[in-house]
Formats: structure tokens, sequence, C-alpha cells
């Protein structure tokens, strides 16, 4: 993306962590960024930034509920006809432990947050990438979308769903010149995995130092990877450079070798 260029760009789960981050990279680049999260706290301290309601907008919303996606994108359109780019960057890690352990409530929760939001998100900003005579659709899925991942079925079904989401998409909005594209992160350092770790060492009955040392060797390059790897991978496929790729699935991993 040029800096020149301002493009509208639509971010779900984006008052913190990787897209917060995200959106910051694309702030930089001079482009206005729509916003939503269901963290008020963290709502309350970004409209506190002196872009906000110029380059950025942002609501609060919750991803995994139809009616709540529908008011916000009727929200965006009351305000702009057409969008360039929406990235579903929401999702949750989910339950850890044995599938016959789990909570039928865990499983729905999880599936209502990766995968329904992004079809939510998806079904009301097509019409608005159409307007604009086409655009880019990014979904973070993960490498748990590319392996199994035991002790994390609802997480790893929910990543997998989301690549054949991707896949079909780019088939079918293609004509539209719609790109639609996958990043699938490895392990991202920060509070979500260290609470994967605390959760599967208590799983297992193991400490969290040796839980972490497994999830880095699963790489061939022995470490995590951190947000902003994501972020750059984002901003290239929404880049100019990047308009003859489309369904494709993105690893920022280090090279994930297992997940077990």
């Amino acid at each position: 993306m040029e800096k020149s260029t301002d493009r509208n760009i639509i971010i779900s789960a984006s008052a913190d962590g990787l897209g917060w981050c995200m959106a910051t990279f694309l702030l930089d680049k001079g482009h206005t960024v729509y916003l939503s999260d269901i963290n008020q706290q963290k709502i309350n301290e970004i409209r506190k930034h002196p872009l906000i309601n110029k380059r950025i907008f942002i609501d609060y919303v919750d991803a995994g509920d139809s009616a709540s996606v529908k008011k916000y994108f009727e929200s965006i359109s009351s305000k702009i006809s057409s969008i360039d780019a929406l990235i579903n960057n929401v999702g949750i890690a989910g339950p850890t432990g044995p599938m016959e352990d789990l909570l039928i409530d865990e499983w729905q929760q999880t599936i209502d947050t990766n995968l329904n939001s992004h079809f939510y998100f998806t079904k009301y900003a097509i019409p608005l990438l159409k307007n604009n005579k086409g655009g880019s659709i990014i979904n973070l899925s993960s490498t748990a979308g590319l392996f199994g991942f035991p002790l994390r079925t609802p997480y790893a079904a929910s990543k997998w769903a989301v690549i054949g989401l991707t896949k079909s998409l780019a088939m079918e909005l293609g004509e539209f010149d719609i790109r639609v594209n996958a990043i699938c992160p490895g392990s991202v350092s920060g509070d979500r995995i260290d609470r994967v770790i605390k959760a599967k060492a208590k799983s297992l009955g193991i400490n969290e130092k040796e839980v972490k040392e497994d999830f880095e060797a699963m790489a061939s390059l022995k470490m995590f990877v951190d947000k902003e790897d994501i972020a750059n991978m984002a901003v290239f496929l929404l880049s100019n450079e990047a308009q003859r790729i489309s369904g494709q699935v993105m690893t920022v991993d280090g090279n994930t070798e297992r997940m077990n």
C-alpha cells in the first residue's frame, strides 16, 4: 500500500493485541481503520487517540453475535459506501483438555467466535467491497489449521474451517476483483500463548517452562513469532505488490513441524 493512498479498512477484534498492531501499521501507511472489539476498557482508551473519528473509528461489537455485527455494519454504511479491505482478526484460544471433558458451551463459544464471526463480518463486508469494484479480505487462521492439535480440538477445528472459508471465497469473489487470503500465525508471543501454556501445563500436570520449551521446539526456528511479524504480512497482502495473490494460506510461524 502506498502512503499517499488512503484506504478504508475494517479490522475485527482490534482494540488490543494483534488487531491493534495491524491497525497502527496501516495508520502509519496513511489509511483509515474501522475497528471493533468486545473490550470496552480498551475501546475507551482508543477513543482518546488524536486520530479518533478522523482516521480511527471504533465501536463495541460482539463478533460472535450476528445482530451485533449487522448493527456495526449499518453504522459503517452510514459513514461510507465502500471499503477497500476486511481483516477478520477475531479469535479465542478456546478450552484445553480431552474432547470427552470439554463443555458443549466451550465448544460453541469457540466456533461462534473463531468461525461464525468471519461469516458475519464477511457477509456484510462483501457489498461494500463490491461497491469499491474490488478489494481484499484477510482471514486469520493458525498453524493449528494445518495440523492436528491434541487437547485443542475446538480451536483446531475452527481454524481448519477458516482455511476452507478462505479457499471457497477466493473462488466465489474473484470475478469481482476481491482477493481472499489467510494468514496462519505460529505461536505468537503475548498474553494469549501464556494462557495456553498455563492451561496445557495444568491439563498435563507438568510445569509451564517445560510446555513453553516444547511449543518453541515445534518450529524449525525454535522461537515464537511477534505480532509485528503478522502485521507486516497483512500490510503486504493488502498492498499493490500482492494484487495477484488470492486463495493462499500464508504461514508466519518459523516453519511449524508438529503441533503435539
